[in-house]
């Protein structure tokens, strides 16, 4: 979809509700549902992080956002699929910063050339006790990536009209902490396997797009 069309869509998105569970649930096996719902205790003593969903033209003016994938490391987010973004730092005024801060220090996108345009609904990753929020951002610019070593692995550009496509909606057997191997919703985009809580927050995103494109 062309950049400046898929702006005019989207300034309407502030008046659209965010969705929460109705989104969130379609990325998660069913099996886990209940536990989703019950989860208020675990996220009073959760850490906070926030992450961006940046959108913005590539090279022939398409839309497009980014998507990291995590080095490989001794934790539970090692070589995983993920938006920029990383934890709450007691120098940032908001997860809002935090966002815009770790998308600037993992992908190179200077912060004053990026937008926060909608806050989206919290998701709680239990296996890091994190309780994420994420926004989606724009930038006018195409930008010029640049990976941060020794967090990021690879630099992943996907297209809004392979994101909005149903066909690349999978289903994928994983590795996870509640169990050896379980079947999950999924996104394949660009080649890779996106599930878990990006895949929440993926899920959030489009449903909220398409209401407007």
């Amino acid at each position: 979809m062309n950049f400046d069309t898929f702006l005019q869509a989207l300034s309407k998105i502030e008046n659209i509700p965010i969705l929460g569970e109705a989104s969130h649930f379609k990325m998660v096996p069913s099996f886990r549902h209940e536990f989703l719902r019950n989860q208020e205790v675990a996220i009073e003593n959760a850490k906070l992080a926030g992450v961006l969903a940046l959108f913005y033209p590539n090279n022939t003016h398409e839309t497009c956002f980014v998507l990291i994938l995590r080095n490989t490391y001794k934790g539970v987010h090692s070589a995983q699929v993920a938006f920029p973004g990383g934890k709450y730092e007691d120098d940032d005024d908001s997860l809002k910063e935090t966002a815009l801060r770790e998308t600037f220090e993992e992908v190179g996108v200077p912060m004053e050339h990026m937008k926060v345009v909608k806050k989206l609904s919290q998701v709680y990753i239990p296996p890091s006790n994190f309780y994420v929020q994420p926004f989606i951002g724009v930038t006018h610019k195409t930008p010029k990536f640049k990976k941060q070593a020794d967090e990021v692995e690879l630099i992943i550009e996907v297209s809004l009209s392979d994101f909005l496509d149903d066909s690349f909606l999978v289903t994928k057997k994983v590795k996870s902490s509640y169990s050896l191997e379980v079947e999950v919703p999924a996104f394949k985009l660009n080649g890779h396997i996106v599930w878990g809580a990006t895949a929440m927050m993926l899920s959030e995103i489009k449903d909220l797009l398409k209401e407007l494109i």
